[in-house]
């Protein structure tokens, strides 16, 4: 990232982030949809998803094909602005974390630090467009028939503004910033930290197998630290009943479980090892071009 401007890097990364979002976002909304199911379940209600490929079918013959991207434009608003800022800043916070610009000593512990100021920065600027994300997404589950709430997008933004009011757009910033700040430094502490690692290991060079391994390793740490704030961001997103971010983890904890915060485990990795697999092959190959 040396040879690159803060411009570039940014639009490099934003690239990448949004390239993974169109191949992998079919893999979030199963995982969105089992979350909600399990509140539903406590509730008494039928399940009609079982995994995540078995959920992946049963939206596309539902719903059709197309409903297996709903969500995807502010997913991309998402990815755009949070997915570029998080890695580009990444560096710089890093290098000032360090004091200075020589990268070479950094501890895994600055690392993390880094990579929590940059997830938290970003995903603040880019709430709006996670929110959305989740509620084009939880309408999915409506019954066949039922009226929709939004008809996209821009009408979404609007009607959120209107009947609920502008700060309304940074509803669960909370546990918003928590996940994504938490999940960042999983992701970019570990994918940098494993990286470094196995260019130690003689015969390994800064090849995509390289990025394959650390992607997954970083896919694998973000969804092992992630998940439990992961399921209250999405059900606060996704569901009004919870007054704060405390009430849903205890509700949730008390009528479902610990292991509640860990449902979808196996979709939420396949999810986000997949898309980081995708992101940082996409992002190192981008960045040589440059």
């Amino acid at each position: 990232m040396a040879d690159l401007s803060f411009a570039g890097t940014f639009f490099c990364s934003a690239f990448a982030a949004c390239f993974a979002e169109i191949c992998t976002i079919p893999l979030d909304i199963a995982k969105v949809r089992l979350q909600l199911q399990k509140r539903a379940a406590a509730l008494g209600e039928a399940s009609k998803y079982k995994g995540l490929l078995g959920t992946v079918a049963t939206i596309a013959q539902e719903e059709g094909l197309i409903a297996l991207w709903k969500g995807i434009i502010p997913g991309l608003h998402r990815q755009f602005i949070y997915g570029g800022l998080r890695i580009s800043l990444y560096e710089p916070v890093k290098a000032f974390c360090v004091g200075g610009d020589i990268l070479a000593e950094v501890s895994l512990f600055q690392k993390i630090v880094a990579a929590l100021i940059t997830g938290a920065i970003a995903i603040t600027l880019a709430n709006p467009t996670d929110l959305v994300k989740v509620r084009l997404q939880a309408e999915g589950k409506l019954p066949p028939g039922t009226p929709r709430r939004y008809t996209g997008a821009l009408n979404a933004y609007y009607t959120i503004i209107k009947e609920e009011g502008v700060v309304a757009l940074w509803t669960g910033l909370g546990p918003n910033i928590a996940r994504n700040a938490t999940v960042n430094a999983a992701e970019l502490a570990s994918y940098d930290h494993i990286k470094q690692v196995i260019l130690n290991i003689p015969g390994f060079t800064d090849d995509a197998f390289t990025h394959l391994l650390a992607g997954l390793g970083a896919g694998f740490f973000a969804v092992l630290i992630g998940s439990p704030v992961d399921v209250v961001k999405s059900r606060m997103m996704g569901d009004s009943v919870y007054k704060s971010t405390i009430d849903c983890m205890v509700k949730t904890l008390r009528v479902e479980g610990a292991l509640a915060f860990y449902k979808g485990f196996l979709p939420n990795f396949g999810r986000l090892g997949s898309w980081n697999v995708i992101m940082f092959l996409t992002l190192e190959q981008v960045k040589k071009i440059f």
